[in-house]
C-alpha cells in the first residue's frame, strides 16, 4: 500500500470535514436503533430522487429533451460581438445539455440503489440487537454539546467547539 493510500492519523479539519462528521454524529444520536436508520436512508433516497427527477422535467420542459452535445467549432479571430455572444449561448446551451443529461444518470444510478436497497428493509433484529444499536450509537455519536467532550476536544484538537466565527 503506498503513502496515498493510507488513512491520515486525524480526521480533517476543514470546514466541509467537520461538518460532514457533526452531521454524521447527529444523525446516529437522532437515529439509533436500525429500523430509523433504514427509514432514514429510505427517506435520503426518496427525496433525492424526487428533487433530481422533478428538476430533470422541469429543465426537459423549458429547453426540450436533452440532445447529443456537439463539439464546438472555434470561431473565426475576427467574429463580431453578436458572433461571440452567439458563441456563449451555444456554450451555455452545450452545458445546460450536459447538465440534463448528467441528471438523467444520477436517476438511473438513484434507481439501481433503491433496488438494492429494498433487500435492507428485508431484514428485522430481535430487541437485544437493538439495544446495542442504541448503546453503539452512544458511544459513536456523543453528545457535542456534553462539557466533558468540549473540554477533551480542546485539550486534543486546542480548537473550540465553537461555531465558526467569520
Amino acid at each position: 500500500m503506498s503513502t496515498r493510500d493510507t488513512v491520515p492519523e486525524e480526521p480533517c479539519q476543514c470546514p466541509d470535514c467537520q461538518r460532514f462528521y457533526r452531521e454524521h454524529d447527529r444523525l446516529i444520536r437522532e437515529n439509533p436503533s436500525l429500523r430509523q436508520q433504514q427509514e432514514l436512508n429510505w427517506a435520503a433516497l426518496q427525496s433525492f430522487r424526487t428533487l433530481a427527477g422533478r428538476v430533470l422535467e422541469e429543465l426537459q420542459k423549458q429547453h426540450g429533451d436533452a440532445e447529443p452535445v456537439q463539439p464546438a467549432t472555434p470561431a473565426p479571430v475576427s467574429a463580431t460581438p453578436e458572433a461571440a455572444s452567439a458563441d456563449e449561448a451555444d456554450g451555455d446551451s452545450d452545458g445546460l445539455q450536459q447538465a440534463m443529461a448528467d441528471l438523467e444518470n444520477i436517476n438511473a444510478h438513484l434507481f439501481s440503489i433503491e433496488a438494492l436497497m429494498e433487500r435492507i428493509f428485508d431484514v428485522r433484529v430481535p430487541d437485544e440487537v437493538e439495544k446495542k444499536f442504541r448503546e453503539v450509537s452512544g458511544e459513536l455519536a456523543p453528545d457535542p454539546l456534553n462539557a466533558d467532550r468540549l473540554r477533551l476536544n480542546r485539550l486534543l484538537h486546542q480548537t473550540p467547539d465553537l461555531p465558526d466565527r467569520r
